[in-house]
Order: C-alpha cells, then sequence, then structure tokens
C-alpha cells in the first residue's frame, strides 16, 4: 500500500516520463481488444485492456485519478504480450508505456520486507551474476540426480504448494552437471563452408537450465555454415529486470551486452529466447536518454536475428529433415512474433519435416500465460489463459508442441502434465527437435 507522499511523488513524475504524445496516440478503436488475453479472460473488463490501461495511465497524467493500488492492479495483470501493438492503427508503443509506468511505482512505493529481500535476491544478486545462476541450477541438479525430487514427491510434500507449483517442480528440464555448466565454448568452426560470422547471445537460463537446447542451437548454426563467436563478457539480457519495474539495472545490464558484442565484427548476433532477443532488439529504446549510448545500441539491435530466421536464410528447412510420424503444432513467442516479427519462419522449418504433419494451431500467436514470472505472481489468471490454450492445443490432435521461448516451452509443459497427457504429448523446443529432424551426423560441441 502507497502513502499520500508516495502517491504525490509518483503522480508528479508520471507527468514527467511518461510521453503524453504517445498516450494520446491512442484512438480508443478497440482493435486491441481480441487480441488481449486478460481482457477476454476476466470477462471484458476494460480495465484489463490495452486501451483501459493506457487511459488509466492517462488518467494519472493528466490528475484525474491518483495511482492507487487500482492502479497499480490494472498494470500488473498485464502479460505486457505486446499482442495489441501490431493491431494498433496508431502505433501505440504500449510495451514502452507499460514498462516505465511499472517503473516509476516500482521505484517510488516502499515494499514490504519480504518483497524487497527476494527483489534484491534475484534482481541484483542472482540474475547479473552467471556463476551463480550454476550455482543454483546445480543444486536443482543435484536434486533431480541423487534421489531427493522422488523422496519429496512421494513423501507429499509438494501437495501443500499451489498446484501449478507443485506442476511445475516436476516438468522442470533435466538440468546439466556443474561441469557441463563451466566447459562452455567461446568459439566454433562451420561444419560446411563459412557463409556467416555470427556471435551467439547465449542467455542467463538458457545457458544453465535450458543449456542442451543452447546446443542443439549452435549445432544447427554450424550445420547451416555459420562460424560463431560467444563472448564470455556477455551477461544475462535484463528483461525480467525491465518488465518488473527495475529499469536502471535493465540498463547496466544492455551496456554490459552491447560492450561485449560490439567488436566482434559479425554479420549476426543470434538469440534462441523470443523474449530475450525482444528485449535485447530494444535497447536503443532503453537507453535512448544516454546520447553516449543510444548510438551503439541502435548498432547492436541492427544486429539481432532469431535462429529460425538465420536458418532459413541459409536454406536450412531445404535440406533432409525427418522425424518418425507424428503431430506437430506450433506455440507463437509473443515477443517473438510481436516484437522481432518472425512468425513465419519457424513454421516453414517445421513444415519442411518429412514423415510428420504440420497442423496450426486456433489463436497460436496468444499468449501462453507464462510472461516471465507471470505464471507464479498472477497464477489465477495465468493458469485460465492456459486452461484456453490447452483446449486450442488438443483440438490439433498434435503430439508435439513446438516453442521458440523458455517460459513458454515450461507452460506448455505444465499444460500437458495439468490435462493429464504426460507420455501422450510433448512440448519441446524449435532447435531441439530440428537436431532430432536432421540427417547429418550430428556435431559434438567443441570449444
Amino acid at each position: 500500500m502507497t502513502t499520500v507522499k508516495e502517491r504525490e511523488t509518483i503522480q508528479q513524475q508520471f507527468k514527467e516520463r511518461m510521453s503524453e504524445d504517445e498516450l494520446l496516440n491512442c484512438m480508443r478503436c478497440g482493435f486491441c481488444l481480441p487480441t488481449c488475453p486478460t481482457y477476454i479472460e476476466s470477462g471484458f473488463q476494460e480495465s484489463h485492456s490495452p486501451r483501459g490501461r493506457l487511459a488509466v495511465m492517462k488518467a494519472v497524467v493528466d490528475g484525474v485519478i491518483e495511482p492507487d493500488e487500482d492502479v497499480e492492479r490494472s498494470l500488473n495483470m498485464c502479460l505486457g504480450c505486446r499482442a495489441c501493438e501490431p493491431v494498433c492503427p496508431s502505433g501505440v508503443n504500449y510495451g514502452h508505456l507499460l514498462e516505465e509506468a511499472r517503473d516509476i511505482i516500482n521505484q517510488n512505493k516502499t515494499h514490504s520486507l519480504p518483497v524487497r529481500t527476494i527483489r534484491k535476491a534475484v534482481f541484483e544478486g542472482l540474475f547479473p551474476h552467471q556463476n551463480r545462476m550454476r550455482t543454483l541450477t546445480g543444486l536443482i541438479g543435484f536434486y533431480q540426480r541423487y534421489g531427493l525430487q522422488s523422496a519429496v514427491q512421494s513423501s507429499g510434500v509438494m501437495k501443500l504448494l499451489p498446484n501449478n507449483l507443485s506442476s511445475m517442480e516436476k516438468v522442470l528440464p533435466e538440468i546439466p552437471t556443474m561441469k557441463e555448466m563451466k566447459s562452455r565454448p567461446t568459439h566454433l568452426p562451420a561444419k560446411t563452408t563459412v557463409k556467416k560470422r555470427v556471435a551467439f547471445f547465449s542467455g542467463c537460463l538458457m545457458d544453465t537450465m535450458f543449456m542442451k537446447t543452447n546446443d542443439s542451437t549452435m549445432k544447427l548454426l554450424q550445420l547451416a555454415g555459420c562460424e560463431i563467436v560467444i563472448p564470455t563478457e556477455q551477461a544475462c539480457c535484463g528483461a525480467l529486470h525491465g518488465h518488473s519495474g527495475e529499469k536502471n539495472k535493465a540498463k547496466e545490464l544492455a551496456k554490459r551486452n552491447i560492450e561485449a558484442f560490439e567488436d566482434l565484427q559479425v554479420d549476426y548476433i543470434i538469440t534462441n529466447a523470443g523474449g530475450c532477443g525482444a528485449f535485447l532488439i530494444d535497447y536503443d529504446h532503453l537507453l535512448k536518454d544516454e546520447p553516449e549510448w543510444v548510438f551503439r545500441a541502435k548498432k547492436f539491435s541492427k544486429k539481432l536475428k532469431d535462429m529460425s530466421s538465420i536458418l532459413v536464410d541459409l536454406q536450412f528447412h531445404k535440406r533432409k529433415l525427418s522425424l518418425p510420424a507424428q503431430v506437430i503444432t506450433y506455440q507463437d513467442s509473443c515477443h517473438l512474433k510481436n516484437v522481432m516479427k518472425t512468425s513465419a519462419e519457424p513454421r516453414l522449418l517445421l513444415q519442411s519435416i518429412e514423415n510428420s504433419e504440420y497442423r496450426e494451431m486456433k489463436n497460436a500467436d496468444q499468449c501462453c500465460g507464462s510472461a516471465g514470472i507471470y505464471n507464479i505472481v498472477e497464477s489465477e489468471m495465468s493458469m485460465q489463459i492456459l486452461d484456453s490454450k490447452m483446449k486450442n492445443t488438443k483440438a490439433t490432435e498434435a503430439t508435439t508442441i513446438v516453442t521458440a521461448n523458455p517460459g513458454c516451452l515450461l507452460q506448455m509443459k505444465l499444460g500437458i502434465e495439468r490435462e493429464g497427457l504426460t507420455g501422450k504429448v510433448r512440448a519441446v523446443h524449435i532447435a531441439d527437435l530440428l537436431i532430432e529432424a536432421a540427417q547429418s551426423p550430428v556435431p559434438e560441441i567443441e570449444s
């Protein structure tokens, strides 16, 4: 709960920092409404729509309403999927406005001690430090490999947790060993004639919990003719910070990444996580008020490319790809589609796999409800959205659900678990499926 003084400060900063021109761009036409999962799942509440949230922001700027708990609640209920942006005839940059509003509120309110402790541990103590990410992930791996997971599950302790959290524990990926996480390559040669020299953004969670998917991605790039550079100085992309009202910390991470990649002399910077890619490509906006950085950020952002895009560019979909007979469907990563404008390429790659049948899911481009940590902090709405997503998924009769983002992958695995489809349906990252489908011998990662 905010004090009167805090609300006054927040309101003043809304007036100073929120772009009134951008807010006025919203014509209230309502084109965004059918694309917004929270608007639909809330029973068409205007306060849970992009149009409604923009109106709330404008009202705070104008002093019509106070930035109270209802305002904060409306903004926090947003998934940040940015599905409203491609359909907006005025081109409102809703995602930028949302992040600015959240940052203003977060930086000018007093959190409770437990919340302050958790935020400090996560945003300052964990994600900016890859060695700590490896340590934490290693502990999860120890829990999986040495009988603790099965013991905890059989004890019934997990039943004390909310259903979605206990289910999440079951669907965690198989964690690599500490030795594997520490032995990461910094340069990989192409496995054929060199067509492109690229840098790979390995990420924080992607290079620990989802390390095998990173390995699959790099193997695919090698097979497609890419020489790969993986800078050791790179850091977390900062998306979690930026989406959670920790803008200054996101800027620090952005600067570290720009410095790590800018002198590598590469054609592209490749990502394999839609959420990371979307935040990285927006670095020029994040640093727009820092003249000494904004030009460097623009150069960085222009080189960003999703792995599926470069694979299509290099004609990977025309090589021999085959899988045992199965029905495949694809769940879009919101940020990959809505921010990085990449949706046709993953589908083209999947449709090129022989023996399999690709079936398009209804509303495949609507958010699955993961949205970073949304499925933890707003679990009720997240599960409601996931239930709708699984209804559309089951209608395809797919046995393989493909995603392009780690959060989406875990969410779809959670959906499979909740629907009792474990063992009948699997969820897999597109990089891992394409490596399965590649007919050439799969190269090992070599330092």
